[in-house]
This record gives C-alpha cells, structure tokens and sequence, in this order.
C-alpha cells in the first residue's frame, strides 16, 4: 500500500491558520472542543506538521500540584496531546487510531513552561498495530523534566 497523505482537518486548520499566534491559539481550542479534557491544560501548538508537533504548556496555578512544579498529569495530557495529534497527521489517510498505553518517566521537576514534542521520522510507513509514539517534555531552559512513550493502536478505518 502506497502512502496517502492524512485527511485530518486538523492539519487543514494548521495549514490556513497556525502561520500566527492567534491561528494557532485557535486550532488549539478547536482541538480542545473536539476533545474537551485536553482544554484543562490550555495548551497551544506550536508545531503540527507529519512527523512532528509541539505543544506549549504554560505553568500557571491550574496545572501545579502541591509543591508548585506542574503536575504530572498535566504532563501526561500534554504528552497524550502531542502523541496523538502527530500520528493524527501523519497516518496514512485509511487508518484510525486509539491510545492503549502510556509509559512515562518523570525526569526533573517541571519548575517553568513545558513544550511537549512528538517527532517520528519514519511515519509513511506505520500501518495497522500498535506503533509507539514517543514524546519529550522539556522546560523554559530546554532541559528534558519529563518522557513518555504512547503505545496507539492502528487500525483501518471502516467502509
């Protein structure tokens, strides 16, 4: 099977509006409609290409947990949001996909903004099964406080 570039109206979106700040705080919150728990981060994406997205998380009270660092959770949704919105558009245009799983390791303290990155070089060829996403969070400083690796499930999309 040859290659079909993904249909994702996210990526249309991307493509008409992500080239300034409020195009991409827009398609931020339209992803956030589609998928509401996502919105408790607030996240913004700052790249959304195949192969690769990133994702902004402002440290704010909403995210901290009891010790001011952002909450691990929090990491873990921006995680699931760069994961799954890379293979979104990436994946050849005849499949779906499902997050079964999620391996992450907490590597630092989360003391400033995050971005969220999910790159895969090798994404025209994923087909059906599992595939591994994986995601790095680093802070302000660009140190690495946080990586998951996001197991989805690929599967045809029915007729």
């Amino acid at each position: 099977m040859s290659y079909k570039p993904s249909r994702s109206p996210i990526l249309k979106l991307w493509s008409r509006f992500g080239g300034s700040r409020g195009g991409r705080w827009l398609v931020s919150k339209i992803v956030c409609f589609k998928a509401p728990y996502f919105a408790s981060i607030k996240p913004v994406f700052a790249t959304l290409q195949p192969g690769k997205v990133e994702v902004v998380l402002n440290k704010r009270r909403s995210v901290l947990n009891h010790i001011g660092t952002v909450h691990a959770i929090a990491m873990c949704n921006a995680a699931e949001l760069a994961g799954g919105t890379c293979l979104d558009v990436s994946l050849h245009g005849d499949f779906r996909w499902i997050p079964v799983g999620m391996t992450v390791q907490y590597l630092k303290m989360a003391k400033a903004d995050l971005r969220a990155v999910c790159e895969v070089t090798d994404y025209q060829s994923i087909g059906e099964g599992d595939v591994v996403m994986p995601v790095r969070v680093t802070d302000a400083n660009g140190q690495q406080v946080f990586r998951a690796d996001i197991t989805m499930r690929v599967s045809p999309k029915r007729s």
